[in-house]
């Protein structure tokens, strides 16, 4: 059951507000990592690089893969994309609702802060989310007798020639492992060290 006395609080403690503005900018680094490439792929025979390009919502592709692949081989199911921006937009209302929620609910003896459960759960999803974009990016390139990161070899459907392709992990995916990281860290740090539960 919920205690909704006082359920906001603007003030706290010196290390009530270390804590925000930790959290603000633990989501800064996980909003500018979800907007970043997450992996290329360079295909050798297209002109330029990025000719694939990951990102959390799925994967763009220039107009010469479009054209020479079939989509379903590199897009995502039609719910997907509008599924993953809804996560995203929750996800930043949750944290920006736990800097200054004081709602507390019973898990059997222990009365847990609200605000301290949105941020793990945030940080625990984000994580997932990393995790599942790098095992659906695997799963997907191995089907094709390819590698999900490094260099290799795959026929092209037109020409019927081996083509090279260089794909990694980009800066973006690192970002959204440690923002992941750290609102997780934040919620444990805050339930500790703010003992939020005993009040």
């Amino acid at each position: 059951m919920a205690d909704t006395n006082g359920a906001w609080t603007f003030g706290g403690g010196p290390l009530a507000w270390i804590l925000r503005l930790l959290l603000v900018a633990a989501a800064a680094l996980m909003v500018y990592s979800w907007f970043q490439p997450w992996w290329i792929g360079d295909i050798a025979t297209i002109r330029g690089t990025d000719d694939l390009v990951l990102h959390p919502w799925g994967i763009d592709a220039v107009g010469p893969v479009r054209m020479a692949s079939d989509p379903a081989l590199y897009e995502m199911p039609g719910f997907f994309e509008p599924f993953v921006w809804t996560y995203f937009a929750v996800a930043m209302l949750a944290l920006l609702v736990s800097l200054f929620l004081n709602v507390k609910f019973r898990l059997g003896p222990i009365r847990l802060p609200l605000a301290t459960t949105l941020i793990l759960i945030v940080g625990l999803s984000y994580l997932i989310t990393v995790g599942l974009a790098y095992f659906i990016g695997d799963m997907r390139a191995s089907g094709l007798d390819m590698s999900f990161i490094g260099r290799s070899e795959y026929t092209d459907p037109t020409s019927h020639r081996k083509v090279r392709m260089d794909s990694d992990l980009q800066d973006g995916y690192w970002y959204a492992l440690y923002a992941g990281v750290a609102l997780f860290s934040l919620g444990i740090i805050r339930f500790l060290f703010l003992r939020e539960w005993r009040k």
